[in-house]
């Protein structure tokens, strides 16, 4: 059977590559803990000290600021200083009450709605007493705080000027200050919100950095743990196999030809039948335990059953996974399914994590006297040469991977050949073959699956 070209094989996966430059939306909905708007984040989680700290201040900032234009207004003995007291009175019991009310912060226009009535108390309280000009600064911080950028900044612009056409209002002298202290307020105050809202989206991204990374390494530690369990699993079921399953049917072919030679009455004879069949009832609890110990995926069907399952769980964005079978199935020694689908995982898995291909293809091809496994993805590939890569694993992002060596040694093990074709933007093709035990002494003689009758004596004398 002629195999087909590993490049070939994905040069015509990268041809079904999706559109450069396709991006992938993901929408990630978290109620309760932040919101963003067009440019500005809004805080509403459980605040952290610096920042109870600084609403206090900002809170004794403007009360202060409304305090000291009451008493001004009465100490001075302005006009209207009754009204002036009740209205600096009316803005702090709103402000109170926007500050405690659980619906202000969280919803932008019961926000909006809030900050239009503060305002228009202020500017009633801006007309009759020029000393309420400076409860704009705490103004411009709850505009930029509760607002989006777009609604925030115009706010702060309108404050401003509103601080400025006070001194033309009440007769003062105009003055460069006159213009520079609300203006450099307003600067001042959309620096550090805004630069405030830099650094909490840097620290959120920190955070779900390291959330991910804590998740990441949990998740690996559960797949080390896994990976150890079963390799342990594939070793006893190698070593019972090839110890003690035939030791036990040797002991039962040697016992088989000693009760034959001996004659039917001979007082030897009951006991060389019964060490035999105990041989015999050994021998099948010791292939018990090889089945037992055979890896779950297997045990639920064939290798091509297990392959296919493989091939549809895995899962990856933008990444189609298809199984196909060539040639004629045969049934295959258990460490041979074992070798080929670890070989499988360990490279589908690299193309999930190092590759970003779409596409990738698992081949199971049964020749006369071989077998092949072929997982060709359309990635971006690496350089081949680097002995040190893991398959379809670029070397630079590992430093030097065992996934390609520990696969090679699987297959040398079994007497096979592990071949991998890469390239940079060339995708990446990774081949395993094996020899059929009936056609090469290579490899452990399975002789529930490999051996016949002829090669033991009978059927009795089939290794595990």
């Amino acid at each position: 059977m002629q195999r087909t070209c590993f490049q070939a094989r994905a040069h015509d996966l990268r041809k079904h590559r999706a559109p450069d430059g396709a991006d992938i939306n993901l929408s990630i909905d978290c109620p309760g803990a932040f919101r963003v708007y067009a440019g500005t984040t809004m805080d509403t989680r459980a605040h952290t000290p610096v920042t109870t700290a600084l609403r206090l201040c900002l809170h004794a900032l403007l009360v202060g600021l409304l305090v000291l234009a009451a008493l001004r207004a009465t100490g001075d003995g302005i006009p209207h200083a009754t009204a002036v007291v009740v209205l600096a009175g009316v803005m702090a019991a709103l402000y109170a009450a926007g500050a405690l009310a659980p619906v202000v912060q969280p919803h932008t226009r019961a926000a909006a709605l809030w900050l239009t009535a503060l305002g228009a108390v202020w500017l009633a309280l801006l007309a009759l007493s020029p000393d309420a000009l400076w409860v704009a600064f705490p103004l411009y911080f709850l505009q930029l705080h509760l607002l989006p950028v777009r609604w925030g900044l115009p706010a702060v612009a309108v404050t401003a000027a509103a601080a400025i056409a006070s001194f033309l209002l009440h007769g003062q002298e105009v003055t460069p200050g006159t213009f520079i202290g609300p203006l450099l307020g307003a600067a001042v105050a959309v620096a550090t919100v805004l630069g405030y809202d830099a650094l909490f989206r840097e620290s959120e991204r920190r955070r779900e950095l390291i959330d991910e990374l804590v998740s990441t390494r949990a998740e690996l530690a559960d797949a080390e743990r896994t990976a150890g369990t079963l390799a342990e699993r594939e070793r006893l079921a190698r070593e019972i196999h090839d110890t003690l399953a035939q030791g036990l049917s040797s002991i039962q072919l040697l016992l088989r030809a000693a009760e034959r030679s001996l004659p039917e009455d001979a007082p030897a004879t009951a006991h060389v039948r019964r060490a035999r069949e105990a041989a015999q009832d050994n021998l099948a609890e010791a292939r018990r335990f090889v089945r037992a110990l055979t890896p779950p995926d297997l045990q639920q069907g064939s290798l091509a059953a297990a392959l296919s399952r493989l091939s549809s769980r895995t899962s990856a964005p933008d990444l189609t996974v298809q199984f196909a079978v060539s040639g004629t199935p045969v049934e295959l020694p258990t460490p041979y399914e074992v070798a080929l689908l670890r070989t499988a995982q360990s490279a589908l898995a690299n193309t999930v994590q190092h590759s970003g291909a779409r596409r990738a293809e698992i081949t199971l091809s049964f020749m006369e006297t071989s077998v092949s496994l072929d997982v060709v993805d359309d990635g971006r590939g690496f350089r081949a040469d680097t002995d040190t890569a893991g398959a379809a694993e670029p070397a630079s992002s590992t430093g030097g991977g065992f996934g390609l060596p520990a696969m090679r040694a699987r297959a040398a093990s079994l007497g096979g050949t592990l071949n991998v074709e890469s390239g940079p933007g060339q995708g990446t093709a990774v081949a395993v073959t094996l020899p059929l035990p009936a056609a090469t002494g290579h490899g452990p003689q399975d002789a529930e699956k490999a051996n016949g009758p002829a090669s033991t004596g009978g059927p009795e004398g089939r290794a595990a």
